[in-house]
C-alpha cells in the first residue's frame, strides 16, 4: 500500500473510539452505511480484518488494535503539528512513550521520569502500563520508546529487545506513624509476626523480601497482598500493616502518604531495568532519565 487515506481511518478510529457506529456517525454527521464501507475499504487496503463480531457488538482485532494505536498517535501529532504552526513554537514537543512493568512501583517510575520535565525541549509523556509481554510487544512496533521493569526482559521474547541494567537500591520498610513507632525499636526482629501489607507472589519485589526474611527467620503476618502497588500504600496509611519500599522512592512515600520509616534494609537489593528496542538510546529523554537514575543507584 502506497497510499493511506486518513479520511477512512479517522473513520475508524471514530468508531474504535465512540464503541458503535451510531455514536460515531452522530459525532461525525455522516450515516452509519458511509462509515461502514470507509471501514471496509481501509480493511481491504491494510489486508486485514479490524473489527469481529461478538455478539451484537464490533470489537476490535489484534490488527485493529495496533491501528487504533498508530491511529491516535497520528492524529495527536497532527493536533500538535496546527498548534505548533498557529503559536509559531520554537521547539517542537517531543513525544515519549513509556512502558511501565505492572510490578514496577509507582513511586520510582515518578522518580524516574523527573528530569524530563526538567528539560529545556517541551516533553509531553504517554504511560502504558501493562505486562511485560504485551509492552515488548508494543515496543517491538515503535509504539513505546522505553520501558521500566524490575527485571530483564525475558529471554524466550520473540522479538529482538535490548536490556539495559539502570541500578539497583535497597529496601525501607515504613508504615503509618502510630504502627511505625511500635515496630522501631528492635528493626528488623520486631517485623516478625507483625501485620505486612506485600507485593503480589511471583514478582521481582515479593521474592526479594522473602529471600532477606528467610535469612534473618522473620515471618511477618500478611495482612495482604497487592499487585497494584498505590492501593497498597492506600491501605498501608491507614494503619493495616507495614509495607516495603524501594529507598530510592522513600522521600516522595513519606511526604505523599505521611508515613513515617521503621528501618532501612540495604542488603535486600530491588533492581532496575530500562527495555529497548535500539542498543543505542538515541531518544533524548530515554538517554536522560537513564544517565540520571543510573547515578542515583548502585550498579548492578
Amino acid at each position: 500500500m502506497e497510499w493511506l487515506n486518513y479520511h477512512h481511518l479517522r473513520y475508524f478510529w471514530t468508531v474504535a473510539r465512540e464503541g458503535s457506529l451510531a455514536r460515531a456517525a452522530e459525532k461525525l454527521r455522516i450515516s452509519q452505511p458511509s462509515i461502514s464501507e470507509q471501514i471496509h475499504e481501509l480493511e481491504s487496503a491494510l489486508g486485514e480484518p479490524l473489527f469481529r463480531r461478538e455478539g451484537r457488538k464490533n470489537v476490535l482485532t489484534d490488527a485493529g488494535q495496533i491501528v487504533y494505536g498508530y491511529a491516535g498517535e497520528i492524529f495527536a501529532l497532527g493536533s500538535e503539528l496546527l498548534n505548533a504552526v498557529g503559536q509559531r513554537s520554537s521547539a517542537r514537543t517531543l513525544r515519549l512513550y513509556v512502558g511501565v512493568a505492572d510490578s514496577f512501583p509507582k513511586l520510582v517510575t515518578n522518580e524516574i521520569l523527573k528530569p524530563v520535565f526538567s528539560m529545556s525541549q517541551p516533553v509531553h509523556v504517554i504511560c502504558r502500563e501493562g505486562k511485560m509481554m504485551d509492552l515488548v510487544s508494543q515496543l517491538a512496533t515503535h509504539r513505546l520508546d522505553i520501558i521500566l521493569s524490575d527485571e530483564p526482559a525475558p529471554s524466550n521474547v520473540n522479538v529482538k529487545v535490548f536490556n539495559h541494567p539502570l541500578g539497583e537500591t535497597g529496601t525501607t520498610f515504613c508504615a503509618e506513624k502510630t504502627l511505625a513507632r511500635s515496630l522501631k525499636g528492635r528493626f528488623p526482629k520486631s517485623l516478625h509476626q507483625a501485620p505486612a501489607l506485600l507485593p503480589a507472589e511471583n514478582t521481582p519485589f515479593r521474592r526479594t523480601l522473602e529471600n532477606w526474611f528467610r535469612e534473618l527467620q522473620i515471618q511477618p503476618r500478611v495482612v495482604a497482598e497487592f499487585e497494584d502497588l498505590a492501593l497498597m500504600k492506600v491501605m498501608a496509611a491507614e494503619g493495616r500493616g507495614f509495607i516495603a519500599v524501594p529507598s530510592l522512592a522513600i522521600r516522595d512515600a513519606v511526604d505523599h502518604y505521611q508515613f513515617a520509616i521503621i528501618g532501612h534494609a540495604d542488603p535486600c537489593k530491588v533492581q532496575f531495568h530500562a527495555v529497548t528496542a535500539e542498543r543505542r538510546m538515541t531518544h533524548a529523554a530515554v538517554a536522560l532519565i537513564t544517565e540520571t537514575v543510573r547515578r542515583k543507584l548502585d550498579p548492578i
